[in-house]
């Protein structure tokens, strides 16, 4: 009775699996059709309006993205610098003593 169980669960569990992999694999499908449609409408609205038909491109420059940062990321290392070399030259500081809470005066 034990080994029936075990058969049918594992037969259960392979049948869940297959079926979400199947609704993955539908919903994939369907994004890639979307697209699909939505770039003939874009091509079919170019060619009606006269306009040449664009091929739908993803371009990712990683030498462009990585001076848009290098030069976002110069005014920060500059401000830091100008922090730095005012806080070099204060020079008229007068130590004072560290005291514990309540042993005198607060000043």
């Amino acid at each position: 009775m034990a080994h029936l169980i075990k058969t049918f669960f594992g037969l259960l569990l392979r049948a869940v699996l297959l079926l979400m992999g199947l609704v993955f694999f539908a919903s994939v499908l369907v994004a890639a059709l979307l697209l699909l449609v939505l770039w003939l409408a874009r091509a079919l609205w170019a060619r009606l309006s006269g306009r040449p038909v664009a091929p739908l491109v993803f371009r990712f420059g990683q030498q462009a993205q990585w001076q848009r940062f290098y030069r976002a990321a110069a005014p920060a290392r500059a401000a830091h610098q100008d922090v730095v070399d005012v806080e070099a030259e204060v020079i008229d500081v007068a130590p004072r003593a560290i005291r514990p809470p309540g042993s005198g005066t607060d000043g």
